[in-house]
């Protein structure tokens, strides 16, 4: 079993960053991947960003690129989303998940912190 704990949501206006943490604990220790998902009112749940574990691979949405960064503390067993020039449609609830063997497929998912742009 893993625990994730995101923080750092909140309001911002339209242009503005915020910084989204997740820290993992529990069974981390087999943890290949951890991603970003945002799910906005009324919509599905939409990828953001992953990152694998070990090495340096990033994944983003199309919609993000340029815009954020994902990275991660090994030691702390956290990640973070960096989030710049936001806008009015990064408006949701963001989730962070952990995968044993994918960055696609996740098996543990924390309870999302809200992001509110204001325009």
């Amino acid at each position: 079993q893993v625990q994730l704990v995101e923080s750092g949501g909140g309001l911002v206006q339209a242009g503005g960053s915020l910084r989204l943490s997740c820290a993992a604990s529990g069974r981390t220790f087999s943890t290949y991947a951890m991603g970003w998902f945002r799910q906005a009112p009324g919509k599905a749940r939409e990828f953001v960003a992953a990152i694998r574990w070990s090495g340096s691979s990033t994944y983003y949405a199309d919609s993000v690129k340029g815009r954020f960064t994902i990275s991660r503390d090994n030691a702390k067993n956290t990640v973070y989303l960096q989030m710049n020039s936001l806008k009015s449609e990064d408006t949701a609830v963001y989730y962070c998940a952990t995968s044993y063997d994918s960055t696609v497929r996740y098996d543990y998912w924390g309870q999302g912190t809200q992001v509110t742009v204001s325009s």
